[in-house]
């Protein structure tokens, strides 16, 4: 029993050593010369002490703790954009088009390598290649705008310089590099470029045919100073067989006025055919440049005309809009004034409505209570106004200065008054008597209050009309 104990104990110590051995295999990782392999978690700190987000190995293996780490892979396969530049705008302010291609890649710097595995883990390719379209595009327009429409034309390598450059410089912020860049063609929509090739192809015919003509003087030249010695050859060898020394002196003279003829006028041809290959050249050179000329007036107009219209159409709906949204306004304030009117005499309607209609119940209230006649009840108002009507003759005459009023007469009248009586009298029957203030209303006083007297009676203390009254 002893030894079968021990030996199981022995079984179960291998066996928990095999297990732990295979659990660290299972934590060892290879990287793949394709990919990255980015290990996250707790990985260490930074040379400055701080923490570091991940660790980046490329071509090589580690040992991945569990719990504490995790891993994941960034793959390398380059990623082909196609940038469909439309419109970008020249330092000539003149729109082209700029199709390419561009290939990128995760870079495997050290630095560059840190900063795809803090911001490209765990994206699809789909999207890190939206990604880094977005900044091509952005600055493929930067590049554009800063070069001639000549330069980007001319000088590709200088343009693709550019474009690599600020690219690559601004892929490396997000972990990427920068493999190739291909430019397949540039086109604009004014025909700049097209009439910059016609002005070039014109001025490389030109220059040929002035090659041309130049050769073909020298060739002249060249075949004349040949047939000269020739000449010279055989007149001095028939001069001396023939004549003798004499006449080969007469022949050489002559041979050499023939050939200062011949040669002032292959002179004369030659430079005649440089001027006319001169004049031609120039005569194209100039029709080249009249085109060109042309093609950028017409340029420049286009672009006069497009910017007045665009004024003139944005001046125009700005002032539709400004028109409607005025009278619009109009329309709500009339609306809100014609609100309020109504409302108001609405309310006035509903006021002096009911103001009538209690009036009139107050009115068949009274003729109630006084039996039923109207007279009666209207007497009865009247008499409660009363004190009132005196009130109001009595004020008539309250400020009336009585002892500033002099009155100029010879003293006595006819019936034994006195003017200053006869005046006072009179300025009292200036105010209506409550008899005629009653007859105006459709009414007659009662009797407790005093008759009429009789028509044509003339009152005792009627004013004497040669009264002179002065204040």
């Amino acid at each position: 029993m002893p030894g079968q104990n021990l030996l199981y104990l022995v079984t179960v110590v291998v066996v928990l050593v095999f297990t732990t051995f295979v659990l660290l295999l299972s934590r060892y990782r290879k990287c793949p010369s394709d990919k990255i392999m980015v290990i996250y978690g707790k990985v260490g700190n930074n040379p400055d002490g701080t923490q570091r987000s991940a660790k980046c190995i490329h071509g090589g293996a580690a040992f991945i703790w569990p719990i504490i780490q995790g891993y994941d892979y960034l793959d390398l396969t380059p990623i082909s954009i196609s940038i469909d530049l439309k419109k970008a705008l020249a330092k000539q302010n003149i729109r082209i088009d700029v199709p390419s291609r561009f290939t990128v890649g995760i870079s495997t710097e050290p630095g560059v390598m840190q900063n795809a595995a803090e911001r490209l883990l765990g994206l699809k390719m789909s999207e890190i290649q939206n990604l880094a379209e977005d900044i091509i595009l952005g600055q493929l327009r930067l590049v554009i705008a800063t070069m001639k429409i000549e330069e980007i034309n001319t000088d590709r390598d200088k343009f693709l310089d550019a474009v690599s450059g600020n690219v690559e410089t601004e892929l490396k912020k997000i972990g990427l590099r920068l493999i190739n860049v291909n430019i397949t063609d540039i086109n604009d929509e004014s025909g700049y470029i097209e009439a910059l090739g016609r002005e070039a192809a014109s001025k490389a015919i030109n220059d040929a045919k002035v090659s041309v003509a130049n050769n073909d003087k020298l060739g002249a030249i060249g075949a004349a100073s040949a047939e000269r010695d020739q000449r010279i050859s055989v007149s001095l060898a028939n001069s001396e067989a023939v004549s003798g020394e004499n006449e080969a002196k007469v022949k050489i003279a002559e041979s050499e006025a023939l050939r200062r003829e011949r040669e002032a006028e292959l002179l004369q041809r030659a430079v005649t055919a440089e001027k006319i290959a001169e004049a031609k050249a120039k005569e194209e050179s100039f029709a080249a440049q009249r085109l060109a000329e042309l093609a950028r007036a017409q340029l420049e107009q286009a672009k006069l005309e497009a910017d007045v219209i665009i004024a003139a159409e944005i001046e125009k709906k700005q002032k539709l809009l400004e028109a409607e949204a005025e009278a619009e306004q109009i329309r709500a304030r009339a609306k809100g004034e014609a609100d309020s009117i109504l409302l108001r005499k609405q309310a006035e309607a509903e006021g002096l409505r009911a103001m009538l209609s209690k009036q009139a119940e107050g009115f068949r209230e009274l003729v109630e209570a006084v039996g039923g006649d109207p007279s009666d009840a209207i007497k009865m108002l009247i008499a409660d106004k009363l004190e009132e009507i005196v009130k109001i003759q009595v004020e008539a005459i309250r400020d009336l200065k009585i002892d500033r009023v002099t009155v100029w007469d010879s003293g006595q009248t006819g019936d034994g008054k006195s003017s200053t009586a006869n005046f006072i009298s009179g300025l009292m029957k200036s105010i209506p008597p409550l008899n005629d203030l009653f007859e105006l209303a459709g009414m007659s006083l009662p009797e407790y209050l005093g008759t009429e007297k009789a028509s044509g009676t003339q009152p005792e203390d009627a004013p004497d009309t040669d009264t002179q009254v002065s204040a």
